[in-house]
């Protein structure tokens, strides 16, 4: 058993970076992270090579996707299949969001 104490907590991202992605756990079939997103900000994610499940911590937004677009809050839970465009748009709170990457992320290269 691990503890991820980090995980789902908002952290700001550097100066001139749009977001802040902190992984938290990698193990060969699973990845989870930490994505933060400031209010007014820009998501410049790219499509993944691996499925991803979005949970909500905290903050308000849209998430847009090639499939549509839904509102997320706090407790949304949102499954993106691998190769779907999506990203965060309308970013009205700080947004912080758990992300479980299977397999781990990158590993389809």
């Amino acid at each position: 058993m691990e503890v991820l104490s980090n995980a789902g907590r908002y952290t700001p991202p550097d100066p001139g970076q749009d977001g802040r992605y902190t992984e938290e756990l990698r193990v060969p079939d699973l990845s989870v992270g930490t994505y933060c997103l400031p209010a007014g900000g820009v998501d410049t994610q790219r499509p993944h090579t691996e499925d991803e499940v979005y949970v909500v911590v905290s903050g308000r937004a849209r998430l847009t996707a090639d499939s549509g677009t839904v509102e997320v809050g706090p407790g949304a839970v949102v499954f993106v299949p691998a190769g779907e465009g999506h990203r965060f748009t309308d970013i009205a709170e700080d947004l912080t969001v758990l992300v479980f990457f299977g397999p781990a992320e990158y590993t389809r290269r």
